[in-house]
Protein backbone atom coordinates (compact mmCIF):
# COMPACT_ATOMS: atom_id res chain seq x y z
CA UNK A 1 0.00 0.00 0.00
CA UNK A 2 1.87 3.29 -0.95
CA UNK A 3 2.01 6.52 0.96
CA UNK A 4 -1.27 8.61 -0.83
CA UNK A 5 -3.79 5.45 -0.54
CA UNK A 6 -2.27 5.18 3.47
CA UNK A 7 -3.29 8.94 4.00
CA UNK A 8 -6.15 8.47 1.49
CA UNK A 9 -7.64 5.93 3.69
CA UNK A 10 -6.97 7.37 7.15
CA UNK A 11 -8.69 10.51 6.27
CA UNK A 12 -11.88 8.60 4.75
CA UNK A 13 -12.48 6.89 7.79
CA UNK A 14 -12.00 10.27 10.31
CA UNK A 15 -13.93 11.95 8.07
CA UNK A 16 -16.85 8.76 8.91
CA UNK A 17 -15.59 9.37 12.21
CA UNK A 18 -16.21 13.23 12.80
CA UNK A 19 -19.61 12.85 10.82
CA UNK A 20 -20.81 9.73 13.58
CA UNK A 21 -19.68 12.10 16.43
CA UNK A 22 -21.14 15.05 15.51
CA UNK A 23 -24.28 12.13 15.62
CA UNK A 24 -24.10 12.91 19.30
CA UNK A 25 -25.33 16.10 18.93
CA UNK A 26 -28.12 14.88 17.20
CA UNK A 27 -29.03 12.43 20.13
CA UNK A 28 -28.69 15.57 22.33
CA UNK A 29 -31.06 17.89 20.55
CA UNK A 30 -33.79 15.25 19.54
CA UNK A 31 -33.67 14.20 23.17
CA UNK A 32 -34.00 17.92 24.36
CA UNK A 33 -36.39 18.52 22.39
CA UNK A 34 -38.79 15.96 23.18
CA UNK A 35 -38.13 15.63 27.20
CA UNK A 36 -40.19 18.49 29.35
CA UNK A 37 -38.30 21.68 30.04
CA UNK A 38 -37.40 20.84 33.27
CA UNK A 39 -35.01 17.84 32.06
CA UNK A 40 -33.01 19.85 29.06
CA UNK A 41 -30.06 20.31 30.53
CA UNK A 42 -29.57 16.98 31.92
CA UNK A 43 -30.12 15.64 28.16
CA UNK A 44 -27.00 17.66 26.96
CA UNK A 45 -24.98 16.79 29.67
CA UNK A 46 -26.05 13.10 29.37
CA UNK A 47 -24.71 12.46 25.80
CA UNK A 48 -21.56 14.55 26.21
CA UNK A 49 -20.70 12.31 29.73
CA UNK A 50 -21.86 9.29 28.10
CA UNK A 51 -19.40 9.90 25.21
CA UNK A 52 -16.69 10.41 27.39
CA UNK A 53 -17.08 7.63 29.68
CA UNK A 54 -17.12 5.67 26.35
CA UNK A 55 -14.34 7.11 24.89
CA UNK A 56 -12.03 5.71 27.64
CA UNK A 57 -13.85 2.57 28.37
CA UNK A 58 -13.95 1.47 24.68
CA UNK A 59 -10.33 2.59 24.10
CA UNK A 60 -8.86 0.52 27.51
CA UNK A 61 -11.18 -2.33 27.35
CA UNK A 62 -14.11 -2.51 24.86
CA UNK A 63 -11.76 -2.48 21.62
CA UNK A 64 -9.93 -4.84 22.75
CA UNK A 65 -12.63 -7.47 23.82
CA UNK A 66 -14.09 -6.76 19.66
CA UNK A 67 -10.93 -7.02 17.82
CA UNK A 68 -8.37 -8.64 19.82
CA UNK A 69 -5.94 -5.86 19.92
CA UNK A 70 -5.14 -2.69 22.24
CA UNK A 71 -3.00 0.40 22.09
CA UNK A 72 -0.79 -0.22 25.21
CA UNK A 73 2.25 -0.12 22.61
CA UNK A 74 4.77 3.21 21.93
CA UNK A 75 3.55 6.05 20.08
CA UNK A 76 5.62 5.45 17.17
CA UNK A 77 3.94 2.40 16.62
CA UNK A 78 0.60 3.86 16.43
CA UNK A 79 1.46 6.42 14.40
CA UNK A 80 2.50 3.90 11.65
CA UNK A 81 0.09 3.78 8.32
CA UNK A 82 -0.93 7.45 9.19
CA UNK A 83 -2.26 6.04 12.19
CA UNK A 84 -5.15 4.39 10.49
CA UNK A 85 -5.65 1.87 13.18
CA UNK A 86 -6.36 4.67 15.72
CA UNK A 87 -8.94 6.29 13.72
CA UNK A 88 -10.16 3.09 13.12
CA UNK A 89 -10.88 2.85 16.56
CA UNK A 90 -12.38 6.56 16.42
CA UNK A 91 -14.99 5.42 14.21
CA UNK A 92 -15.69 2.40 16.12
CA UNK A 93 -16.03 4.26 19.28
CA UNK A 94 -18.41 6.47 17.83
CA UNK A 95 -20.92 3.24 16.67
CA UNK A 96 -20.22 1.99 20.46
CA UNK A 97 -21.08 4.88 22.22
CA UNK A 98 -24.38 5.18 20.44
CA UNK A 99 -25.64 2.72 22.29
CA UNK A 100 -25.69 4.76 25.95
CA UNK A 101 -26.69 7.94 23.70
CA UNK A 102 -29.88 5.62 22.60
CA UNK A 103 -30.46 4.18 26.12
CA UNK A 104 -30.66 7.83 27.46
CA UNK A 105 -33.77 8.48 25.47
CA UNK A 106 -35.54 5.95 26.88
CA UNK A 107 -35.02 6.53 30.67
CA UNK A 108 -34.69 10.14 29.94
CA UNK A 109 -36.75 12.12 33.09
CA UNK A 110 -36.52 9.93 35.82
CA UNK A 111 -33.11 8.00 35.57
CA UNK A 112 -30.13 8.70 38.42
CA UNK A 113 -27.34 10.57 36.59
CA UNK A 114 -24.08 8.49 38.28
CA UNK A 115 -25.73 4.82 37.76
CA UNK A 116 -26.48 5.32 34.56
CA UNK A 117 -22.70 5.97 34.06
CA UNK A 118 -22.13 2.64 35.73
CA UNK A 119 -24.03 1.46 32.72
CA UNK A 120 -22.44 2.80 30.37
CA UNK A 121 -19.03 1.75 30.91
CA UNK A 122 -20.38 -2.07 31.54
CA UNK A 123 -22.24 -2.16 27.97
CA UNK A 124 -19.40 -0.55 26.09
CA UNK A 125 -16.27 -1.81 27.89
CA UNK A 126 -18.02 -5.60 27.73
CA UNK A 127 -22.10 -6.10 26.77
CA UNK A 128 -21.77 -4.18 23.25
CA UNK A 129 -18.02 -5.26 22.34
CA UNK A 130 -18.93 -8.99 22.83
CA UNK A 131 -21.53 -8.80 20.46
CA UNK A 132 -19.61 -6.61 18.26
CA UNK A 133 -16.99 -8.93 18.02
CA UNK A 134 -18.89 -12.04 16.54
CA UNK A 135 -20.34 -10.04 14.17
CA UNK A 136 -17.82 -8.11 12.79
CA UNK A 137 -14.94 -9.93 13.90
CA UNK A 138 -16.13 -13.49 13.36
CA UNK A 139 -15.32 -14.07 17.21
CA UNK A 140 -16.28 -17.95 18.23
CA UNK A 141 -16.56 -18.95 14.68
CA UNK A 142 -20.20 -18.35 14.84
CA UNK A 143 -19.93 -16.57 11.54
CA UNK A 144 -18.69 -19.42 10.30
CA UNK A 145 -20.98 -21.93 12.07
CA UNK A 146 -23.68 -19.10 10.08
CA UNK A 147 -22.11 -19.94 6.94
CA UNK A 148 -22.11 -23.79 6.79
CA UNK A 149 -25.88 -24.05 8.04
CA UNK A 150 -27.04 -20.99 5.65
CA UNK A 151 -24.52 -20.50 3.14
CA UNK A 152 -23.80 -16.94 4.46
CA UNK A 153 -22.29 -15.22 7.42
CA UNK A 154 -24.65 -13.08 8.83
CA UNK A 155 -24.62 -9.41 7.02
CA UNK A 156 -24.45 -6.22 9.24
CA UNK A 157 -23.02 -3.77 6.90
CA UNK A 158 -23.10 -0.38 8.68
CA UNK A 159 -24.95 -1.91 12.28
CA UNK A 160 -28.79 -2.20 11.91
CA UNK A 161 -28.70 -5.25 14.69
CA UNK A 162 -24.88 -4.81 16.11
CA UNK A 163 -25.78 -1.18 17.03
CA UNK A 164 -29.33 -0.14 17.01
CA UNK A 165 -31.20 -3.11 17.80
CA UNK A 166 -28.84 -4.09 20.40
CA UNK A 167 -28.60 -0.59 21.86
CA UNK A 168 -32.60 -0.86 21.33
CA UNK A 169 -33.40 -3.70 23.19
CA UNK A 170 -30.68 -3.37 25.98
CA UNK A 171 -33.25 -0.25 26.23
CA UNK A 172 -35.88 -2.52 26.86
CA UNK A 173 -35.18 -3.65 30.24
CA UNK A 174 -33.98 -0.40 31.15
CA UNK A 175 -37.13 1.15 30.68
CA UNK A 176 -38.95 -1.19 32.32
CA UNK A 177 -37.33 -1.53 35.73
CA UNK A 178 -37.01 1.93 36.15
CA UNK A 179 -40.94 2.38 35.64
CA UNK A 180 -42.90 5.01 34.08
CA UNK A 181 -42.21 8.60 34.96
CA UNK A 182 -44.62 10.29 37.93
CA UNK A 183 -48.46 10.56 37.13
CA UNK A 184 -47.78 9.42 33.59
CA UNK A 185 -50.47 6.08 33.68
CA UNK A 186 -53.24 7.06 36.42
CA UNK A 187 -55.12 5.12 38.75
CA UNK A 188 -58.24 5.80 37.00
CA UNK A 189 -56.73 4.85 32.94
CA UNK A 190 -56.04 8.47 32.19
CA UNK A 191 -52.60 9.32 30.26
CA UNK A 192 -50.88 12.62 30.90
CA UNK A 193 -49.82 13.89 27.67
CA UNK A 194 -46.36 14.89 27.58
CA UNK A 195 -45.81 16.97 24.51
CA UNK A 196 -42.21 17.22 22.70
CA UNK A 197 -41.22 21.10 24.81
CA UNK A 198 -39.14 22.33 21.87
CA UNK A 199 -39.97 21.50 18.49
CA UNK A 200 -37.01 23.55 16.95
CA UNK A 201 -34.60 21.39 18.62
CA UNK A 202 -36.53 17.87 18.14
CA UNK A 203 -35.83 18.96 14.34
CA UNK A 204 -32.60 19.90 14.54
CA UNK A 205 -31.42 16.99 16.32
CA UNK A 206 -33.37 15.20 13.72
CA UNK A 207 -31.86 16.66 10.84
CA UNK A 208 -28.22 16.28 12.58
CA UNK A 209 -28.62 12.83 12.56
CA UNK A 210 -29.82 12.35 9.33
CA UNK A 211 -26.92 14.38 7.77
CA UNK A 212 -24.27 12.60 10.77
CA UNK A 213 -26.02 9.22 9.00
CA UNK A 214 -24.21 9.27 5.50
CA UNK A 215 -20.68 9.01 7.39
CA UNK A 216 -22.28 6.02 9.52
CA UNK A 217 -23.37 3.95 6.91
CA UNK A 218 -20.88 5.26 3.70
CA UNK A 219 -17.39 5.42 5.71
CA UNK A 220 -18.63 1.60 6.68
CA UNK A 221 -16.30 0.60 3.91
CA UNK A 222 -13.73 1.39 5.72
CA UNK A 223 -11.19 1.96 3.03
CA UNK A 224 -11.47 4.14 -0.15
CA UNK A 225 -11.23 1.58 -2.46
CA UNK A 226 -14.37 -0.04 -0.83
CA UNK A 227 -16.49 3.13 -1.31
CA UNK A 228 -20.20 2.88 -2.84
CA UNK A 229 -22.40 5.04 -3.97
CA UNK A 230 -25.32 2.18 -3.59
CA UNK A 231 -24.46 2.72 -0.23
CA UNK A 232 -25.54 6.35 0.38
CA UNK A 233 -28.21 6.53 -2.73
CA UNK A 234 -30.13 3.41 -0.20
CA UNK A 235 -29.38 5.42 2.88
CA UNK A 236 -31.33 8.48 0.92
CA UNK A 237 -34.32 6.06 -0.44
CA UNK A 238 -34.98 4.58 3.01
CA UNK A 239 -34.50 8.08 5.14
CA UNK A 240 -37.36 9.15 2.69
CA UNK A 241 -39.20 6.17 2.82
CA UNK A 242 -39.22 6.48 6.40
CA UNK A 243 -40.56 10.52 6.38
CA UNK A 244 -43.45 9.58 3.84
CA UNK A 245 -44.42 6.31 5.81
CA UNK A 246 -44.47 8.26 9.57
CA UNK A 247 -46.26 11.55 7.42
CA UNK A 248 -49.17 9.44 6.19
CA UNK A 249 -49.35 7.10 9.52
CA UNK A 250 -48.76 9.66 12.10
CA UNK A 251 -51.44 12.32 10.47
CA UNK A 252 -48.69 15.31 9.98
CA UNK A 253 -47.55 14.61 13.55
CA UNK A 254 -43.97 16.83 13.52
CA UNK A 255 -42.55 14.03 16.39
CA UNK A 256 -43.33 11.48 14.14
CA UNK A 257 -42.38 13.11 10.55
CA UNK A 258 -38.73 13.77 11.99
CA UNK A 259 -37.99 10.68 13.92
CA UNK A 260 -39.46 9.07 10.21
CA UNK A 261 -36.59 9.28 8.70
CA UNK A 262 -34.27 8.07 11.56
CA UNK A 263 -36.37 4.87 11.35
CA UNK A 264 -35.61 4.26 7.81
CA UNK A 265 -31.99 4.72 8.49
CA UNK A 266 -31.86 2.59 11.43
CA UNK A 267 -33.67 -0.29 8.91
CA UNK A 268 -31.67 0.12 5.94
CA UNK A 269 -27.64 0.08 7.73
CA UNK A 270 -27.82 -3.78 7.71
CA UNK A 271 -28.34 -4.13 3.59
CA UNK A 272 -27.29 -0.35 2.71
CA UNK A 273 -24.78 -2.12 0.73
CA UNK A 274 -26.01 -4.35 -0.74
CA UNK A 275 -30.05 -3.61 -1.77
CA UNK A 276 -31.37 -1.85 -4.71
CA UNK A 277 -32.60 1.32 -3.81
CA UNK A 278 -36.16 0.63 -4.34
CA UNK A 279 -35.92 -1.43 -2.16
CA UNK A 280 -34.40 0.57 0.33
CA UNK A 281 -37.10 3.21 -0.36
CA UNK A 282 -39.55 -0.32 0.67
CA UNK A 283 -37.40 -0.89 3.48
CA UNK A 284 -37.37 2.79 5.24
CA UNK A 285 -41.45 2.74 4.62
CA UNK A 286 -42.06 -0.27 6.48
CA UNK A 287 -39.49 1.17 9.30
CA UNK A 288 -41.51 4.21 9.54
CA UNK A 289 -45.09 2.36 9.77
CA UNK A 290 -42.94 0.32 12.71
CA UNK A 291 -41.94 3.20 14.62
CA UNK A 292 -45.49 5.11 14.51
CA UNK A 293 -47.90 2.31 15.29
CA UNK A 294 -45.63 0.76 17.99
CA UNK A 295 -44.27 3.80 19.34
CA UNK A 296 -48.08 4.63 20.08
CA UNK A 297 -48.78 1.12 21.41
CA UNK A 298 -46.00 0.64 23.93
CA UNK A 299 -47.36 4.53 25.02
CA UNK A 300 -50.60 4.27 24.62
CA UNK A 301 -52.14 0.34 25.24
CA UNK A 302 -48.89 -1.76 26.93
CA UNK A 303 -48.33 1.87 29.18
CA UNK A 304 -44.44 1.49 28.72
CA UNK A 305 -43.15 5.08 29.48
CA UNK A 306 -40.27 4.86 26.43
CA UNK A 307 -39.84 8.85 26.50
CA UNK A 308 -38.05 9.06 22.79
CA UNK A 309 -39.42 5.71 21.56
CA UNK A 310 -35.97 3.86 20.99
CA UNK A 311 -37.44 0.15 21.68
CA UNK A 312 -39.32 1.10 18.23
CA UNK A 313 -37.18 2.51 16.63
CA UNK A 314 -33.60 1.30 17.44
CA UNK A 315 -34.87 -2.25 18.63
CA UNK A 316 -37.67 -3.10 16.47
CA UNK A 317 -36.69 -1.16 12.97
CA UNK A 318 -32.92 -2.28 14.16
CA UNK A 319 -34.62 -5.88 13.72
CA UNK A 320 -36.52 -5.02 11.20
CA UNK A 321 -32.93 -3.91 8.89
CA UNK A 322 -31.66 -7.27 9.59
CA UNK A 323 -33.99 -9.62 8.69
CA UNK A 324 -35.01 -7.19 5.24
CA UNK A 325 -31.18 -7.38 4.35
CA UNK A 326 -31.84 -11.34 3.58
CA UNK A 327 -34.99 -9.82 1.54
CA UNK A 328 -33.88 -7.35 0.27
CA UNK A 329 -30.21 -8.25 -0.78
CA UNK A 330 -31.16 -11.14 -3.01
CA UNK A 331 -30.71 -11.43 -6.48
CA UNK A 332 -34.64 -12.10 -5.97
CA UNK A 333 -35.42 -8.47 -4.98
CA UNK A 334 -33.17 -6.86 -7.13
CA UNK A 335 -30.14 -6.85 -4.88
CA UNK A 336 -26.65 -8.01 -5.33
CA UNK A 337 -26.92 -11.26 -3.42
CA UNK A 338 -24.74 -13.28 -1.28
CA UNK A 339 -26.86 -13.17 1.38
CA UNK A 340 -29.14 -15.90 3.39
CA UNK A 341 -32.42 -14.74 5.26
CA UNK A 342 -32.09 -17.49 7.60
CA UNK A 343 -28.28 -16.14 8.10
CA UNK A 344 -29.94 -13.09 9.11
CA UNK A 345 -32.63 -14.28 11.17
CA UNK A 346 -30.49 -15.98 13.25
CA UNK A 347 -28.00 -13.63 13.65
CA UNK A 348 -30.61 -10.90 13.87
CA UNK A 349 -32.22 -13.33 16.92
CA UNK A 350 -28.76 -13.43 18.58
CA UNK A 351 -28.06 -9.78 18.88
CA UNK A 352 -31.42 -9.32 20.20
CA UNK A 353 -31.21 -11.75 23.14
CA UNK A 354 -28.06 -10.64 23.68
CA UNK A 355 -29.25 -7.34 24.17
CA UNK A 356 -31.99 -8.48 26.27
CA UNK A 357 -29.78 -10.63 28.94
CA UNK A 358 -27.30 -7.87 29.26
CA UNK A 359 -29.59 -5.09 29.62
CA UNK A 360 -31.32 -6.52 32.24
CA UNK A 361 -28.69 -7.90 34.16
CA UNK A 362 -26.45 -4.60 34.13
CA UNK A 363 -29.68 -2.90 35.12
CA UNK A 364 -31.34 -5.19 37.32
CA UNK A 365 -27.77 -5.12 39.49
CA UNK A 366 -28.05 -1.54 39.51
CA UNK A 367 -31.39 -1.61 40.40
CA UNK A 368 -30.64 -3.70 43.46
CA UNK A 369 -27.79 -1.60 44.96
CA UNK A 370 -27.63 1.55 44.02
CA UNK A 371 -31.07 2.26 42.60
CA UNK A 372 -31.99 3.85 39.10
CA UNK A 373 -34.35 6.10 39.34
CA UNK A 374 -34.71 9.92 41.16
CA UNK A 375 -36.26 10.62 43.80
CA UNK A 376 -40.49 11.74 43.60
CA UNK A 377 -39.48 14.96 44.73
CA UNK A 378 -36.46 15.07 42.74
CA UNK A 379 -38.41 13.87 39.48
CA UNK A 380 -40.89 16.95 40.01
CA UNK A 381 -38.62 19.46 40.66
CA UNK A 382 -37.00 17.72 37.33
CA UNK A 383 -33.21 16.23 36.52
CA UNK A 384 -31.96 19.86 35.63
CA UNK A 385 -32.01 21.65 39.20
CA UNK A 386 -31.71 18.42 41.26
CA UNK A 387 -28.96 17.06 39.27
CA UNK A 388 -27.33 20.22 37.91
CA UNK A 389 -28.15 22.75 39.60
CA UNK A 390 -29.29 25.42 36.59
CA UNK A 391 -32.24 24.90 34.23
CA UNK A 392 -32.14 25.83 30.46
CA UNK A 393 -33.60 29.10 31.12
CA UNK A 394 -32.88 30.36 34.01
CA UNK A 395 -35.38 33.62 35.01
CA UNK A 396 -33.35 35.38 37.48
CA UNK A 397 -29.65 36.15 38.13
CA UNK A 398 -28.50 34.74 41.85
CA UNK A 399 -26.34 36.39 43.84
CA UNK A 400 -24.28 34.41 46.47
Amino acid sequence: MNAHQQGGDALFILLGAIMVLAMHAGFAFLELGTVRKKNQVNALVKILVDFSVSTVVYFVVGYGVAYGTHFFVGAETLAQHNGFALVKFFFLLTFAAAIPAIVSGGIAERAKFWPQLLATAVIVGFVYPFFEGIAWNGHFGIQAGIAALTGAAFHDFAGSVVVHAVGGWIALPAVLLLGSRSNRYRKDGAISAHPPSNIPFLALGAWVLVVGWFGFNVMSAQTVDKLSGLVAVNSLMAMVGGTLAALVLGKNDPGFVHNGPLAGLVAVCAGSDLMHPLGALVVGGVAGSIFVVMFTLTQNRWKIDDVLGVWPLHGLCGTWGGIAAGIFGSKAFGGLGGVSLWAQLIGTAMGVLWALLGGALVYGVLKATVGLRLSQEEEFDGADLSIHKISATPDREVSW
